[in-house]
C-alpha cells in the first residue's frame, strides 16, 4: 500500500524537536511529506491570525537535506513567520500546490508538542488549533504532544502516532470528500451506522484527533473524553497596576478533577489518551452532535478510536 501524503505543522517552530523527529520517522517509513511550520515558537497562540501583516516564507532545504535519506520520498519543509493557524491557510490555500506540486497531503499532523495538550489546553493550544485550522478546511487531522517538560523523548510518541497514521490510511479516500469545503455546508458526513458515519465526519475535517503521551509511557493507548483541569494563580498580578510594573501569565498549580475515561486520568495512569473533538462549536451547521461525540470514544481492543 502506498503510503499517505502528510502536511506537518506546529506551534514550536520548525527547528523544534518534536517536529524534526516526527517528520524523520515519517520520511524513513516512506511518506511524502510537505511542512510549513512557525519560523518561531508560537505556543498557547490558539488560532490567531496575522492580519494586514507581509509574512517572511522561506525553504528550510538545510532541514529537508539533513533529514533525507537516499531513495527516500518526497520531502519538502518551509517555515513561514506567522501562526500555526497562518502556516495552514497558506499552505492549503494553494501555497501547496506551488511549491510542492509533488506532494498531495491526505493528512494533517500537527506536533509533535512539547508539553500536554489536555482538557481546556486545546482552546489554547497552538499545536490543536493548526490541527483543527486543516479540519476546518476539510482535511483529517491529528494533533500530538508528549504531555511533559520533563525530557525531550519523542519515541513512545512516534510509536503512538505512527500507529495511529497507519490505521487511518486504511480508510483515507483517494480524494478528500471536501477539501476547501466548496458547497459550504451543503457536502455532509454520510454513513449506514454510527462508526461508518464517524469515519466520514473526519474524512470531511469535522472531527479531529487529540493525542496525548505521558512522562513514562506504560504501553497502552486508550480513547477518551476531555478531563477538567483548572489553572489556579494564573496570574502574578497580586498588585494594583502601576506604570513600571510587568506581569505574567502562568499558572502557579494546576488542578485536575478525577474524571474517569478522560484524558486527564489516562495520562496520570500512564496511557496514551487519544480525544475525538468536534471541529465547530455544536451549534454550528456542521457540528457534531452529542449522541456521535458520546459515540466517538467507544475503542477497539488496542485502544483506537473504533471507527477509524
Amino acid at each position: 500500500m502506498k503510503k499517505a501524503h502528510l502536511l506537518v505543522t506546529n506551534d514550536d517552530g520548525i527547528d523544534a524537536d518534536g517536529l524534526v523527529s516526527l517528520v524523520t520517522r515519517l520520511h524513513s517509513e516512506g511518506h511524502p511529506v510537505v511542512v510549513l511550520a512557525p519560523q518561531n515558537e508560537q505556543s498557547a497562540t490558539g488560532m490567531k491570525l496575522t492580519l494586514s501583516s507581509g509574512m517572511q516564507f522561506t525553504e528550510r532545504k538545510d532541514l529537508s537535506e539533513a533529514i533525507k535519506v537516499e531513495g527516500g520520498p518526497p520531502l519538502r519543509m518551509f517555515s513561514l513567520d506567522g501562526s500555526p493557524c497562518d502556516c495552514v491557510i497558506v499552505a492549503l490555500e494553494g501555497g501547496l500546490k506551488s511549491w510542492a506540486p509533488e506532494i498531495d497531503p491526505k493528512l494533517c499532523i500537527s506536533g509533535i508538542n512539547h508539553g500536554p495538550n489536555l482538557s481546556v489546553d486545546v482552546l489554547h493550544s497552538g499545536t490543536v488549533s493548526a490541527a483543527r485550522e486543516a479540519a476546518l478546511y476539510g482535511m483529517p487531522a491529528i494533533a500530538t504532544s508528549l504531555a511533559t517538560y520533563s525530557h525531550r523523548n519523542f519515541e513512545d510518541t512516534l510509536e503512538v502516532v505512527m500507529g495511529l497514521v497507519a490505521k487511518c490510511e486504511e480508510s483515507l479516500p483517494a480524494q478528500l470528500p471536501n477539501l476547501l469545503r466548496p458547497n459550504g455546508t451543503g457536502n455532509k458526513p454520510s454513513g449506514d451506522d454510527e462508526g461508518s458515519l464517524l469515519r466520514s465526519a473526519f474524512h470531511h475535517g469535522d472531527i479531529l484527533l487529540n493525542v496525548n503521551l505521558p512522562e513514562k509511557w506504560n504501553g497502552s493507548i486508550t480513547t477518551v473524553s476531555l478531563g477538567a483541569r483548572w489553572y489556579r494563580s494564573a496570574s502574578d498580578m497580586d498588585q494594583a497596576p502601576s506604570k513600571g510594573i510587568e506581569f505574567e501569565v502562568g499558572a502557579a498549580t494546576i488542578v485536575e478533577e478525577d474524571i474517569p475515561r478522560t484524558d486527564c486520568n489516562a495520562i496520570n495512569d500512564g496511557k496514551a489518551s487519544i480525544t475525538p473533538l468536534g471541529s465547530w462549536p455544536s451549534n454550528h451547521p456542521l457540528g457534531i452532535s452529542e449522541r456521535l461525540l458520546e459515540s466517538s470514544i467507544n475503542e477497539s481492543p488496542d485502544g483506537l478510536p473504533y471507527w477509524i
